[in-house]
């Protein structure tokens, strides 16, 4: 007779306790079924041969241990439930420890990502923004670039207003707290080129959408804190330590790829502390191989315990499309810059004042120095902290503050992490000495003021033809590009410390100030006798004179060498 197959309540109700104790064992990953139940079930499930009544309750005691079993978990994980210290009915993140045990793979290869992506998914959101995106006034202008370029565009004697559009970005996030904090790409939630962000919306997992407010942007690092806000908590999720993840660990990436939200895609982790090449300082980044396309940018990278160790940031495609090269900024990263920009603080970072360049084969071969070893100073800001320290072009910065500058650990990246004012030791190579030097960290300007220093080179004539800046009116008025004069560019160009002013960078060919050879390099001091000190006041100049029905604008210019002249320019 099969006791299988029987229907006596006995036999029906052991099979039952064994099957609970089997479920319960393999609830966790660390915890092993004990040897004595495997013969119940052995005992169970075969022939019955003619037994004695003894040998019959020898082999039920242990299927009777296995209810004592069953009782005991129960009975203990309840009272684990009381450890933790957490109320009935008390708000935890999706990642917490408690709610993570019942849900993560087994170790080795996952037979399933499911119940590890229904855990976090709630905590998963999809981020839209509306634009309003400024169209250039010569938009569809035939005579642009003409002297009748202006008539085009006049309407009762008046210059039409500039012309918008709308425009939107899509993107992921997620929720990294019960009170609806929720962490994205800065990328995602800023405007495209001339345009404003007016709404930002987050859409939780159930469609529900809620306007939410920025807290707060760091464009250097690429991230941004929103809130939403509700009576009852949001799910959420917390950042875990990416530190310990390793090139080979399964990782899932949650997101909205192409506006298709709760995408999830898995992979592995590729390398850790990749650097692109791009430059910066948090050129750092976990490479995966999981699906990242456009839409996932914002979103979290998992590892097998639930936890946040990236948030994903960029591909490498020569499609558009994931080829399997993403990008994640590390959690150890983000997660400090995340709470600074949600308690409000200022994001302070260190700065030298330096151009570099790595190491690479063949210099350290024409400086017979080791490869991949230090970083070359190719430049020297004047009174930037590098420069007050000695440290000269041609140097091989190989040690900040006792830390081995490589290609993972960069100049860049061991800089802007050491606070403003902070006095260090470098150690550099000049002329195949090693030499030590001490410098007093300075403040790493702002990524716009980096990008006008870098760009902004007088000695450069610039013949491409001027593409459209930061400011519409200024450029199409008066056919100039302007930027603000900052201390750097008026070091540059032998200006005093003390003018004030804006800057010529770019000049239309086209234009009345180019009859009137107004060149790069060439300072704006004042307009219609009114000082300037940032584009806005320029383009409000500029509208008032149109208003009062001006042609002309009065500049008054300082070049290089020359004193100051005042030249009227006419508007277009």
């Amino acid at each position: 007779m099969n006791i299988c197959g029987s229907s006596a309540g006995g036999v029906d109700g052991s099979s039952n306790g064994a099957g609970t104790v089997q479920s319960a064992f393999t609830g966790g990953p660390d915890i092993h079924p004990p040897e004595r139940v495997v013969p119940a079930w052995s005992a169970i499930c075969r022939p019955r041969d003619p037994h004695s009544r003894e040998e019959d309750e020898k082999d039920v005691k242990p299927v009777r241990y296995a209810y004592s079993v069953t009782s005991a978990l129960l009975v203990g994980g309840a009272a684990i439930s009381l450890a933790t210290g957490y109320p009935a009915g008390a708000q935890v993140a999706q990642n917490d420890d408690s709610q993570m045990a019942r849900v993560v793979p087994r170790a080795g290869a996952p037979e399933s990502f499911a119940d590890l992506t229904a855990q976090l998914q709630p905590a998963v959101v999809n981020i839209s923004t509306r634009q309003r995106i400024e169209v250039s006034g010569n938009n569809g202008n035939p005579f642009a670039g003409t002297p009748f370029e202006g008539l085009f565009n006049r309407r009762g004697g008046q210059q039409r207003e500039p012309q918008y559009r709308e425009g939107q970005s899509l993107g992921s996030g997620f929720v990294i707290s019960a009170d609806g904090y929720v962490v994205t790409n800065n990328h995602v939630v800023s405007p495209n080129g001339r345009g404003t962000v007016e709404e930002i919306t987050v859409t939780m997992p159930d469609g529900t959408e809620y306007n939410a407010e920025l807290v707060g942007t760091d464009a250097q690092s690429d991230l941004a804190v929103l809130k939403i806000s509700r009576r009852e908590p949001f799910p959420f999720v917390e950042f875990g330590d990416s530190t310990q993840s390793r090139p080979g660990d399964w990782v899932i990436a949650i997101g909205n790829p192409f506006g298709l939200g709760g995408t999830v895609t898995s992979g592995i982790v590729s390398a850790v502390y990749r650097n692109t090449g791009q430059g910066g300082a948090y050129d750092r980044y976990i490479q995966t191989d999981t699906a990242i396309n456009r839409g996932n940018s914002g979103g979290p990278l998992f590892d097998m315990q639930g936890n946040v160790i990236g948030i994903n940031n960029a591909i490498f495609s020569p499609s558009g499309g994931s080829v399997g090269i993403g990008f994640a900024i590390p959690a150890e990263i983000a997660a400090p810059i995340v709470q600074k920009l949600r308690d409000g603080v200022e994001i302070e970072r260190g700065y030298l004042g330096v151009s570099i360049q790595p190491v690479d084969d063949d210099l350290a071969d024409s400086l017979g120095i080791p490869q991949n070893r230090g970083e070359f100073i190719q430049g020297v800001q004047p009174g930037e902290a590098a420069e007050q320290a000695g440290i000269r072009p041609g140097d091989i910065v190989t040690k900040i503050d006792g830390q081995e500058v490589t290609p993972d650990q960069t100049l860049s990246f061991l800089v802007a992490n050491i606070a403003p004012g902070t006095t260090i030791p470098v150690e550099l190579v000049r002329d195949g000495e090693t030499r030590r030097v001490t410098l007093t960290v300075g403040k790493r300007p702002s990524e716009e003021e980096l990008r006008q220093q870098q760009q902004f080179n007088p000695d450069i004539e610039d013949e491409d033809p001027m593409e459209p800046g930061e400011n519409a009116v200024i450029e199409e008025r008066l056919g100039l590009q302007v930027l603000p004069l900052t201390a750097q560019i008026a070091r540059q160009l032998g200006a005093g410390a003390d003018t004030q002013g804006l800057v010529v960078a770019r000049v239309d060919p086209n234009s009345d100030a180019a009859r009137k050879r107004l060149q790069r390099g060439d300072i704006i001091l004042t307009a219609n006798y009114r000082q300037v000190r940032s584009l806005d006041d320029l383009e409000s100049i500029i509208r008032t004179a149109e208003s009062e029905d001006r042609e002309a604008v009065l500049l008054r210019v300082q070049r290089r060498g020359q004193p100051a002249a005042y030249v009227a320019v006419r508007l277009r």
